[in-house]
């Protein structure tokens, strides 16, 4: 069986598993589910899943469970912040857009990354610029004044799980 095949496959499964997690078990959600995931699978299977000489090891995975509830404690760290900011008679805020430089060189790493970093409150990436490695991130309380400062507060709570992981 073909690359591209087991590709196809895998997104299939991937798809009807997360609809069917979404929503019931009747059997019109079931017809529905299988016919988008066969849609989604025959027409983004082969981007959806990329090949890597790397190996999916053990240690992957785990550092994988252990970057996803480390994003949690950063979400939920950052929504009391931006809700103590929104309650604050004050609003306590200094915006701006800051650049932070990156380590990650594979694509999927550093797109978990700006995903991680736009998906936490308070942070928004802007844009991406992948020659120089730099990630520019629209930030509700700009606590730092230097790139490596702003790296550190930003970015580096989440690339070394993300190194382990992708790298």
């Amino acid at each position: 069986m073909s690359l591209a095949v087991k590709s196809k496959i895998v997104v299939f499964i991937l798809a009807i598993l997360v609809w069917l997690a979404l929503t019931g078990l009747g059997l019109q959600e079931i017809i529905t589910g299988v016919i988008i995931a066969l849609l989604v699978s025959l027409t983004a299977g082969h981007f959806l899943i990329t090949t890597h000489k790397q190996k999916h090891t053990l240690h992957r995975w785990l550092y994988a469970v252990f970057y996803f509830f480390k994003f949690l404690w950063e979400m939920v760290k950052a929504n009391i912040h931006v809700a103590y900011i929104v309650a604050h008679p004050m609003l306590p805020i200094k915006p701006g857009i800051v650049k932070i430089k990156t380590k990650l060189t594979k694509d999927a790493a550093i797109t978990v990354l700006t995903n991680s970093i736009t998906l936490t409150p308070g942070t928004l990436t802007v844009d991406v610029n992948e020659d120089k490695k730099e990630i520019y991130v629209h930030w509700i309380d700009v606590k730092a004044t230097g790139m490596e400062e702003c790296t550190k507060e930003i970015g580096a709570r989440f690339e070394p799980t993300l190194t382990e992981v992708f790298e």
